[in-house]
């Protein structure tokens, strides 16, 4: 038998052996302990899901990637992109919107979590990726 087995099976015939106001007292404790391990779990989990939000927020282009959409974008406003490179930059720019749409999604999330206002979310994230696409 596992200890966390035993430890339950010995939690269990003490509480039976409990005259009955002892037993009130005993359950009305055990429910406290219950209530703080929730507590912890749901911001264990709260601190998980902050984590996995601004990961989503940061993400970006890399650099490299950046320089080849600002390349083609230059290409594209001189009239000189060829087919494949067009083709390319529409992939780069769904790309780019997609992770805007993500972006603005876990913004609102993070805010509803932290309980504070999108705007000094908007300036905390953003202000410091104000020149990327």
């Amino acid at each position: 038998m596992t200890a966390q087995k035993e430890i339950r099976k010995r939690a269990i015939a003490l509480l039976e052996q409990l005259p009955g106001e002892s037993l009130v007292k005993a359950v009305e404790f055990l429910e406290s302990l219950s209530h703080e391990a929730l507590q912890v779990s749901e911001a264990l989990k709260s601190e998980a899901s902050e984590v996995a939000l601004i990961q989503i927020i940061q993400r970006r282009l890399s650099s490299e990637e950046q320089d080849r959409l600002t390349y083609l974008r230059q290409k594209n406003e001189a009239g000189v992109i060829t087919q494949t490179e067009h083709q390319e930059l529409l992939m780069y720019v769904e790309r780019v919107e997609q992770q805007d749409a993500e972006r603005a999604e876990a913004l609102i999330k993070l805010a509803q979590l932290r309980q504070v206002d999108l705007k000094v979310l908007i300036n905390e994230f953003l202000s410091t990726h104000s020149d990327v696409a």
